[in-house]
């Protein structure tokens, strides 16, 4: 072979183009029963290189975004509507900050792909969940990266065995605590929320009324408690409106600060509004208010009254009082 072949061949071997990799990482994970939920991005963090992409799979049933806000960016309401950042934008698109990617709400087996093609670090945030986030780094073709597929693999599937014990574990103390005081108290709900590497957080996250099938008598009053300091619910007896983040019309407020409701029929229409935490103190933001976590119904007639959680019947999070005479 002449020096001239070499040199050649060479040349083509060093101008072949580096193949992009497609990396997959998941959005969520749930227990059979779906009352538990991984609040999280599994991996919550990854490396890849320029031009990589990810597919990123949604296998729960409760709702999740894959979404890139701009630096600085106001964070937009998911609830009463929808509205995105703003919108949505098509599978494939590519993420460089210059403007905002959201995969809208995906569900049970769903994907988004997004393709990045430049260095940087990008802060990933779920639109329906306020402390699910992520990162991705992105590295020039020359850096190593410091993980495989196989790492990410085995991360996902150690993250939801661990979040879903945690859950798990979060359904026991919000038994206890529904029985502290009477028998007449339920938990609505309850949460607990992990930190992750690269600054990102996830929830645990219980989606089920605790002692959600209780018996008392006509006159006698049922307190329900969101114990989740992160995850909305509602109590909601009758026809589900339409929007469920204000309370029905008759819903008054105790001098403590719950609502609290009459409800005289299994047929009446009653709702909570949402049960949460809706905000956080943070250095540099007006004192928030005491938020609504609590809400009393006060039963005047005997019969079975079933209601749901609005935003998570889907998920099974059902409950009933039988009022007895």
């Amino acid at each position: 072979m002449t020096a001239l072949s070499v040199l050649v061949i060479g040349f083509v071997m060093s101008a072949a183009p580096v193949q992009a990799a497609v990396w997959n990482a998941d959005v969520g994970a749930q227990s059979t029963d779906e009352g538990l939920q991984a609040l999280a991005y599994l991996s919550s963090e990854l490396w890849i290189h320029a031009g990589d992409s990810i597919v990123w799979r949604f296998p729960t049933a409760e709702l999740h975004t894959v979404s890139f806000l701009t630096a600085g960016q106001i964070r937009p309401p998911f609830f009463p509507v929808n509205v995105g950042c703003p919108g949505t934008t098509p599978d494939g698109s590519l993420v460089t900050g210059a403007s905002c990617v959201n995969s809208g709400v995906l569900v049970s087996g769903q994907t988004y792909t997004v393709t990045f093609p430049n260095p940087g670090n990008f802060k990933l945030v779920c639109l329906v969940h306020i402390r699910m986030t992520g990162a991705v780094h992105v590295l020039s073709l020359s850096d190593t990266l410091p993980h495989d597929q196989a790492f990410y693999d085995h991360e996902v599937q150690k993250g939801r065995t661990e979040m879903l014990s945690d859950a798990s574990g979060l359904s026991g103390r919000g038994n206890s605590t529904a029985q502290r005081d009477s028998g007449n108290e339920v938990t609505a709900g309850t949460a607990a929320v992990v930190a992750t590497s690269g600054g990102g957080s996830s929830t645990a996250a219980v989606m089920r009324f605790l002692r959600g099938a209780i018996a008392v008598h006509v006159g006698d009053t049922v307190e329900w408690t969101n114990l989740g300091p992160t995850v909305n619910h509602t109590v909601t007896f009758g026809v589900e409106p339409a929007n469920l983040v204000p309370p029905s019309a008759g819903v008054t407020v105790d001098s403590d600060g719950a609502r609290h409701a009459v409800v005289g029929s299994p047929t009446d229409n009653v709702n909570s509004g949402f049960l949460g935490v809706a905000t956080q103190d943070r250095v540099g933001l007006a004192q928030s208010p005491l938020d609504v976590t609590r809400f009393r119904v006060t039963f005047t007639a005997p019969g079975t009254f079933n209601y749901i959680c609005g935003l998570h019947d889907n998920l099974g999070m059902v409950g009933m009082v039988v009022v007895l005479p």
